[in-house]
């Protein structure tokens, strides 16, 4: 994934952040886990905030430097891509869930290194925290529900 401009990173990230909520939502709808309802329905509000806190950054008013940095990978990087579809099953959303949040840290991590602009490194920085937050409670359900049960 490379980007020309920050422009183009918050735009991404924008879109980003709502498909995200968007499987969210469909993956609390889906699930019979009280729990696992809820934490999706947290996941959903997550990431509305940051697509709003992205819509509001203006790319212009930001001095830039091209400077990426890759960050590790976990179980997400050997998942299968699946494609978003609105009657994807609970088993298709994990994944995809898993290989978006591993993108979005990504993205903010190496977009962080794109600005010299303190507080939107230090919101980017922490949105990739956030990120990898989401990704650990993803992989912990995986693990659980999809490579125990089957």
């Amino acid at each position: 994934m490379s980007f020309i401009s920050l422009k183009e990173v918050v735009d991404f990230a924008i879109e980003q952040e709502e498909g995200a909520y968007q499987r969210y939502k469909r993956a609390a709808e889906l699930t019979e886990s009280p729990a696992a309802r809820k934490m999706f329905e947290e996941l959903a509000q997550e990431e509305a905030t940051h697509k709003e806190v992205f819509s509001k950054v203006d790319p212009d008013k930001i001095e830039e430097v091209n400077v990426c940095k890759i960050p590790e990978a976990t179980i997400g990087k050997y998942l299968k891509e699946v494609p978003f579809r609105p009657d994807m099953g609970y088993q298709e959303i994990l994944t995809f869930a898993l290989k978006a949040e591993e993108n979005a840290y990504q993205l903010y991590k190496a977009a962080a290194g794109m600005t010299e602009d303190p507080r939107l490194q230090k919101t980017l920085l922490t949105f990739a925290e956030v990120e990898l937050g989401h990704r650990r409670k993803i992989e912990a359900l995986y693990e659980e529900k999809v490579l125990t049960e089957g």
